[in-house]
């Protein structure tokens, strides 16, 4: 028979776990409460950041609208600046005052160049290099061209060597508004994979800029391709990047570094930007890539970013300069692909040629057959290759940045459909 303190304690042993479970319950109760606030505020610092970013974007669009031209605007050389590697950016500013629009990261500045003994400006396009919401200036970050590694006695780069030799702070130079359908959205939020081999850096390198003046949070891999240190510009700008925001992560690889180049300290990898490389350091395909540098990169990175799973729509590149990423010669739409035999006929060079799909383009083939057609950007994106059609029909083997008016084409990636005759 239990007594009467026996039952008390029993009693007051109930009550104590009572009041235990009651705690743990109010506990458990204010840690996820206070869990939930935290949450909560993390999403809505999540939403604040991506509607200011979303505004931002907006007003950029917003004053770019506004601000543009048509046609040649001049603008004045600022500032001169050797960055090394033979690469000199040029800051350029208004002539007039006005207000610059801003651009989009990664787009271009076309060129109109008064070379002594040239009759016609020399047109050429450069990438701005940095971001756009610097809006009292335009930056183009030039490489020194020399003569081409296989042919050593031809000329060097006509317009990069007129940059660094002839242009200087003060002088006056015609641009055409930014443009080019190669750019990073600052709209959006997924993770990017932004990757420069040489001169390749200067676009990669204003959407860098653009991410961390922005403050999108997205996670951004930056990787830099060079043989060695002597190639290696902007080592500061980008070390302070990595160091001042958590989701931007820097990669240099050397391809060729020096004896006293150390891995870890001088650079971060021993070798070319590769998949390999990506599928080492990232957690997944799940990015977006954006690609500008020497066209072996391109096309061994876009050929291996697709055999790893990353789809078309997620792999962007930069294509200057003629067949900067080839297609597959079997490809639909390629110069290869399309039927051949069509006269093609230049009026006022009066020459009329059979096409024979052994060239990329109308471009390539006028210029192999003496015909003068003027040309900048080669990729479809410049416009300065616009060529009236007086008869007949062109194929595109590139998607165009914006289609010419009805009764012209682009020269530089287009190819005869039919019996052609050009106004050239």
């Amino acid at each position: 028979m239990i007594g009467a303190g026996a039952i008390q304690v029993i009693g007051g042993l109930i009550i104590l776990a009572a009041l235990a479970q009651v705690a743990v319950l109010l506990y458990g109760t204010w840690r996820g409460a206070a869990l939930a606030r935290v949450q909560q505020g993390l999403a809505n610092e999540l939403l604040r950041r991506r509607v200011d970013n979303e505004t931002l974007s907006g007003e950029v669009e917003r004053k770019k609208a506004v601000a543009t031209w048509s046609g040649v605007r001049k603008f004045r050389i600022r500032n001169k600046i050797t960055e090394g590697g033979d690469i000199c950016s040029f800051y350029l500013v208004s002539h007039d005052g006005k207000a610059l629009p801003p651009f989009s990261p990664g787009q271009y500045l076309t060129f109109n160049l008064r070379l002594p003994d040239r009759e016609k400006p020399l047109v050429r396009c450069y990438s701005l290099s940095d971001s756009p919401f610097q809006s009292d200036y335009y930056r183009v970050s030039i490489k020194r061209q020399g003569p081409p590694p296989r042919q050593p006695d031809a000329p060097p780069g006509l317009s990069s060597n007129y940059f660094h030799d002839e242009l200087q702070v003060g002088d006056i130079v015609d641009l055409k508004a930014p443009s080019g359908v190669f750019f990073l959205d600052l709209s959006k939020h997924s993770p990017v994979v932004l990757i420069g081999g040489g001169v390749g850096l200067t676009p990669m390198l204003s959407m860098l800029n653009a991410i961390c003046a922005s403050g999108s949070q997205r996670e951004t891999w930056f990787f830099y391709g060079v043989r060695n240190g002597d190639e290696h510009i902007m080592r500061e700008h980008l070390e302070t990047l990595e160091a001042e925001y958590e989701n931007v992560h820097v990669r240099i690889c050397y391809s060729d570094p020096k004896d006293d180049e150390t891995a870890g300290e001088s650079f971060d990898h021993a070798c070319r930007v590769s998949v390999d490389l990506f599928r080492q350091l990232l957690p997944s395909n799940n990015y977006e890539f954006y690609i500008c540098g020497p066209p072996p990169m391109m096309e061994s990175l876009t050929t291996d970013l697709a055999a790893w799973g990353v789809p078309d729509r997620d792999i962007h590149f930069e294509a200057f300069g003629p067949a900067s990423v080839k297609k597959n010669s079997a490809e639909p739409g390629s110069a290869a692909a399309q039927p051949t035999g069509q006269i093609v006929t230049f009026a006022r060079s009066n020459k009329k040629l059979t096409w024979d799909g052994s060239h990329d383009s109308i471009l390539d083939f006028a210029e192999a057959n003496g015909v003068d057609l003027d040309s900048g950007c080669r990729a479809g994106n410049c416009g300065t290759c616009i060529t009236a059609v007086k008869t007949g029909e062109v194929s595109y083997v590139e998607e165009p940045g914006s289609l010419p008016e009805a009764g012209s084409c682009l020269a530089c990636i287009s190819v005869p459909k039919t019996d052609l005759a050009l106004d050239a």
